[in-house]
Formats: C-alpha cells, structure tokens, sequence
C-alpha cells in the first residue's frame, strides 16, 4: 500500500509540474491553479470520475481514471466534490492566497445508499390476476408435453446411436479403478458369490421381471 501510495504522490509531482510550465505564461494575477488527487479515506486508492464543482457557477470538472485534477481558480472559491459511492466534501480556496499554485489531496468517506423496495408484479393488477389464473389451463401435465414433443423414432434412433458421454467415461474408468486398488493382492471379486446380488435376483424372478414373454402381433 505505502508503495503504491509513493507511486501515486510522483506520478502526481510529475503532471503537476508539467502543467505548471504550460501555465507559467498567464498574465491574469487574481487567478491561480489548484490542482491534486481525489483519494478514498479507507484504502488510499484514487477515485475516477469524481465531479467538482464551483460552488455559486455552472462550471463543473472530472477527474480522471486516476483521480487526478487541475482547475483555473480565484482565491475565495468553493469547491464541491460530488461521487456516487462515496459522501459530498466542499474544499473552501482561502482568500489570502499569494502563490499562483496550490497543491491538495482531497479524501472522501465511502458511503451507502439504502433504495426502497420495489414490488414487481407479472401483471398490472390484482384483476389481470384473477382473470390469468382461473384461464389456466391444467388438462396435463409435463410428463404429458414431454412425451407429446418426443418422438418415438427420434428416440429409439438415440437409443441405437447414443454414446457414452465424457462424465460417463470418466465414472466408469474411476470406478474400474477403484474396483482394481480394492482387489489388489487379492483375487477379483465375483457378482456369484455376492448374497446381495442372489437376493436381488430371486426377488426379480418372483415378480416376474425375468419372464420372457412373446410379444403380440
């Protein structure tokens, strides 16, 4: 932060000083320049796009990306800095200046906005409501639309042609190995000796699952 903080006062000296020289030639006396930077009082970083204004005219600046500024001022004129993030802070020029260019760092405090809720409705009013809600038409379902859009040559096609997906190669590979680290100094397991798996089977063949019916013409 320091370091930053350095970078900024020289890159500031440097454009300070360059404007001077530009400057140096006026030959009105009551007008000085005042030039700085524009800074958050928490971070220290710059602020862009902070609008100045004179108080009392209609004359109004920006600073830049960098929070860098440079006015043509009277001694006795009121500076306003305005930002949306952050709280309003006038700079008063004394009146007894006698230098033709004035250095400042002006810091300003963040601040938070606090909006009023906003309600929004998908129709004007209740009315629009009612009538929308009793024209709803719930004769069926998704499941209904899902299989009216699917067709069923489209999907036995998919069926026939659908390859595996990269998810789906990934977990098959994964779980090829995990099964091959569990085995490892030992012999595979079989499905024919896993209870579980005869469970499953029996219960199947009960209900019937198993059954190899011929279809109907």
């Amino acid at each position: 932060m320091k370091t930053g903080f350095t970078i900024l006062l020289m890159t500031l000296i440097l454009g300070l000083g360059g404007i001077k020289a530009q400057t140096s030639g006026s030959k009105d006396d009551n007008l000085i320049q005042f030039s700085g930077v524009v800074l958050d009082q928490d971070s220290l970083t710059p602020i862009p796009f902070v609008s100045i204004i004179i108080k009392g005219t209609n004359r109004g600046f920006l600073t830049n990306f960098n929070g860098f500024f440079s006015l043509i001022l009277k001694p006795g004129d009121e500076l306003e800095f305005h930002s949306v993030s952050h709280r309003n802070r006038s700079y008063k020029i004394a009146d007894t200046l006698k230098q033709k260019y004035y250095y400042a760092i002006q810091v300003l405090t963040k601040d938070t906005f606090q909006l009023e809720n906003v309600d929004v409705y998908p129709w004007p009013s209740r009315e629009d409501f009612k009538r929308a809600f009793l024209a709803l038409d719930l004769s069926e379902s998704d499941a209904d639309r899902a299989s009216r859009n699917i067709e069923s040559e489209a999907a036995t096609y998919l069926e026939r042609n659908q390859t595996a997906s990269a998810s789906e190669n990934y977990k098959y590979v994964m779980q090829a190995y995990y099964t091959k680290i569990y085995t490892m100094g030992q012999q595979p397991s079989i499905d024919l000796l896993n209870p579980i798996k005869w469970a499953a089977f029996i219960d199947s063949w009960r209900k019937g699952k198993l059954s190899n019916k011929k279809k109907k013409n």
